[in-house]
C-alpha cells in the first residue's frame, strides 16, 4: 500500500493519538503524532506511558484500517489483548512530534502480534509487543 494522509481508526477526539499515516505496507506501518499540551495523556507537559502505548496501538489500527479500505472493506474494531516486553526509555514533551513504527510479527488464531517502536527524531522512546484481536 502507498503512503496516505487518511487515518482509518475507530477512535475519535480527544482519544486520537496519531495525526498522519506516513506509510502502510503489508507488514509495516509508520505514523507521526504531534503532542499537544491539552492531550488527555499529557501530565505537566509530558506525554505519559499510557499515551505511548495507545499511540502504538492506534498505529497498528491505522495499518489495518488502510488495508481494509484499500480492499473496499470497513475497518474492523480491535482491542489490545496483551502487552509484552514493554520498555519505556524516555517520555516526550508537549510540542514534540513522535514517529511510530509497527512491524507485524505473526497472525495466528485471530490475533495479530506486532512489534511497536516510538521515536523522537533518532532516539527510541518506547517499544513493546502488542497482541491485537479484531472483532
Amino acid at each position: 500500500m502507498a503512503s496516505s494522509e487518511e487515518i482509518n481508526i475507530p477512535q475519535k477526539p480527544p482519544m486520537v493519538m496519531v495525526d498522519r499515516l506516513i506509510s502502510a505496507e503489508e507488514k509495516k506501518v509508520v505514523t507521526s503524532f504531534l503532542i499537544k499540551r491539552d492531550n488527555v495523556f499529557c501530565s505537566d507537559g509530558i506525554f505519559t506511558e499510557a499515551g505511548l502505548i495507545e499511540n502504538m496501538a492506534q498505529t497498528a489500527a491505522a495499518g489495518i484500517g488502510a488495508k481494509q479500505v484499500a480492499n473496499d472493506e470497513k475497518p474492523p474494531i480491535g482491542f489490545i489483548g496483551g502487552i509484552r516486553r514493554l520498555m519505556i526509555y524516555s517520555l516526550p514533551e508537549a510540542g514534540q512530534e513522535i514517529t511510530t513504527y509497527i512491524q507485524v510479527e505473526h497472525e495466528i488464531l485471530g490475533a495479530t502480534i506486532v512489534k511497536g517502536q516510538v521515536f523522537l527524531s533518532e532516539s527510541i522512546l518506547a517499544e513493546c509487543e502488542l497482541k491485537i484481536f479484531l472483532l
